[in-house]
């Protein structure tokens, strides 16, 4: 089994990964969609607001207008465009959010913490998380009976609330939760660049005990949490995770080739 997230920044060709898909029946698919929730977010004057970790991660401020957002681009516009698209190349996806039966459950934080001018400062009231347990008997019925999971947040708290977390890392947890044997991260670059300003300096493997170095030395932005749910796939089982682009021909099967970052 595969699990395949496409990530839902700016410049991704979702429908490459969507043909591709074809090809590969035996998949769970996770997507992302940052940029639309962008858009919507400045269309409704509630721009977006990213913060800082003290370790350097970035994350979405995730306020409870903004959960809101994200449910209306990721879990309604997006999933339900991805499910229609697969259905027209035959198909048979169903679209789940993380609140639908429970199906990617987590501990909402009771703060985060930002550095801000060099200070770090604690926020409060906001509906963040990690999944922690995914409802794996609902994938199994699904895919038991010939359907295709078109998977994306948000999660769902303990407490009954949406939360967002990081699709990524909830690609990782679900592909061990299934015990899939790779994980690929589809975004729009060819992998880890050891240089962010050269296209083509993709970095071709990475051992795991190597990961803190390279997440230190090469990854930027995004890069750290895609190199973070890589790292935490492998530590729970997952024999291999690439990082590749969306955006070539036959993404998951170039992928598959190794053309990307192969991570094992």
């Amino acid at each position: 089994m595969l699990v395949i997230k496409v990530g839902g920044g700016t410049g991704i060709n979702i429908d490459n990964v969507l043909d591709d898909l074809q090809n590969h029946p035996d998949s769970i698919l996770v997507h992302g969609g940052n940029a639309e929730t962008n858009i919507l977010s400045e269309r409704l004057d509630k721009p977006p607001k990213v913060i800082t970790s003290p370790s350097g991660y970035t994350s979405r401020l995730t306020d409870p207008e903004t959960i809101d957002i994200m449910t209306m681009v990721y879990a309604g516009k997006l999933n339900k465009c991805i499910v229609a698209r697969l259905q027209q190349r035959g198909i048979n996806a169903v679209g789940l959010s993380g609140v639908d039966g429970r199906l990617l459950e987590g501990k909402r934080k009771s703060s985060v913490r930002s550095v801000e001018d060099g200070k770090v400062k604690v926020i409060r009231n906001d509906y963040t998380g990690r999944v922690e347990r995914v409802n794996t008997s609902l994938l199994e019925i699904l895919i038991s009976n010939g359907y295709l999971p078109v998977i994306t947040i948000p999660a769902i708290s303990y407490e009954h609330e949406a939360i967002n977390v990081d699709g990524d890392r909830a690609a990782s947890v679900i592909a061990a939760s299934m015990k899939a044997e790779r994980l690929i991260i589809l975004s729009n670059v060819a992998g880890l660049l050891s240089d962010v300003n050269d296209e083509n300096s993709v970095i071709p493997t990475i051992q795991k005990d190597a990961l803190d170095e390279h997440i230190e030395q090469y990854a930027k932005d995004r890069m750290k949490k895609k190199l973070l749910g890589a790292k935490e796939a492998l530590n729970a089982g997952v024999s291999q995770v690439i990082l590749a682009s969306a955006n070539t021909p036959s993404p998951i099967t170039s992928a598959l080739a190794k053309n990307g970052t192969v991570i094992e």
